[in-house]
């Protein structure tokens, strides 16, 4: 059988299960999560893992401090560097990057600062709908305590408080859930799903406050066009999906009028991707078309698992963006991979292949 006959066969499998579930009565949002993690794909045709979630940072101090200090996260390593290599990699000349890699439960983020050349700051208005948000979704084990504990550290809001989402969204009922922003201004999300929702890992008992990381979400214009992307190509599943709206979600957003198309996607491992589809109001600005890895609206999500050159000939294919000018071998391993490529979604946000 043929990559792409693997392919389809695991497609056909995920829906199998998917209809099992609904026959069962069950909730697809939360089995699919699970179910996810047991397909068997060819590790050259698809994604395996969401290895972390990157963004660019002013002050690499500032932000670690932020991070360990009030978030929990563990920094688990530090390098520098800089060269032609990671020229190419994220399109930036002369560049000389600062990262710190950082652990919360069993998910990963790093945080890059340019020492140069500096790149622009985020823009002050940004809003929930514009087409440049990202987040990482935060689990936390008492949204009570966490909200105190986020206040009492003087964090920005994003959202006016925290929010239960309305019972009668089956799919999204009862979570809580709060918007805020870390110290450059970029999104961040706390999140407490009920005993009937989410990764049964995030209701083992524990004495901890911050879990792990759920999924990283995305504003994104098309529905349709992301999933081409995201499932066709890198061949993530779709793992479930809602529509949001209401008094809850406008205030956890602090968008007035929001209504949202949510759909939840996820590889064999890993964090997930959350697409937030604003159904209305549409006047969410479009990503900036001359952002560039050092600008702090750069955020970067690290895919592995995947055969970087295979990734490469289907993107070309798929008419996708590059930020970087090609395949780039990393011999000094300092990044942790040896091979990479970064490019850019339907609607820009920085999407990154390496292999070991």
């Amino acid at each position: 059988m043929g990559r792409r006959g693997v392919r389809e066969l695991a497609f056909i499998i995920w829906g199998t299960l998917l209809l099992v579930a609904a026959a069962r009565g069950q909730d697809l949002a939360v089995p699919a999560v699970s179910l996810s993690s047991r397909l068997t794909v060819a590790p050259s045709t698809l994604v395996q893992k969401l290895d972390s979630i990157g963004m660019t940072v002013s002050d690499l101090d500032r932000s670690v401090d932020f991070y360990t200090k009030v978030l929990s996260f563990e920094k688990v390593s530090e390098y520098e560097v800089d060269g032609a290599d990671y020229e190419h990699l994220e399109g930036v000349f002369g560049l000389h990057m600062h990262t710190a890699r950082l652990r919360l439960g069993d998910e990963f983020i790093e945080l890059t600062e340019y020492l140069a050349p500096k790149g622009r700051p985020l823009p002050v208005d940004s809003r929930g709908n514009d087409r440049w948000f990202q987040h990482v979704a935060v689990i936390v084990s008492d949204m009570d305590r966490a909200y105190r504990w986020l206040r009492q550290n003087k964090v920005q809001h994003a959202s006016s408080g925290p929010q239960q989402l309305p019972n009668w969204n089956k799919n999204a009922g009862g979570i809580q859930a709060f918007y805020f922003r870390d110290p450059d201004g970029h999104f961040l999300e706390i999140l407490a799903f009920p005993p009937d929702k989410g990764n049964p890992k995030w209701h083992r008992p524990s004495d901890k406050l911050f879990l792990g990381i759920d999924h990283t979400a995305i504003v994104i214009s098309d529905t349709e066009a992301s999933l081409r992307f995201y499932r066709d190509v890198l061949g993530m599943q779709v793992a479930g999906e809602s529509e949001n709206y209401g008094v809850e979600q406008e205030h956890l957003n602090n968008v007035f009028g929001a209504r949202l198309h949510i759909t939840a996607l996820r590889a064999a491992a890993g964090p997930g991707v959350e697409f937030l589809e604003y159904l209305a109001p549409r006047d969410g600005r479009p990503y900036p078309p001359e952002e560039r890895s050092n600008d702090l609206v750069h955020w970067q999500t690290r895919f592995s698992g995947m055969s970087v050159d295979e990734a490469t000939q289907s993107l070309r294919k798929a008419r996708s963006a590059f930020i970087s000018t090609g395949v780039v071998q990393l011999p000094d391993g300092k990044a942790g991979f040896r091979k990479s490529v970064i490019v850019r979604d339907p609607d820009g946000h920085a999407v990154q292949i390496v292999e070991q």
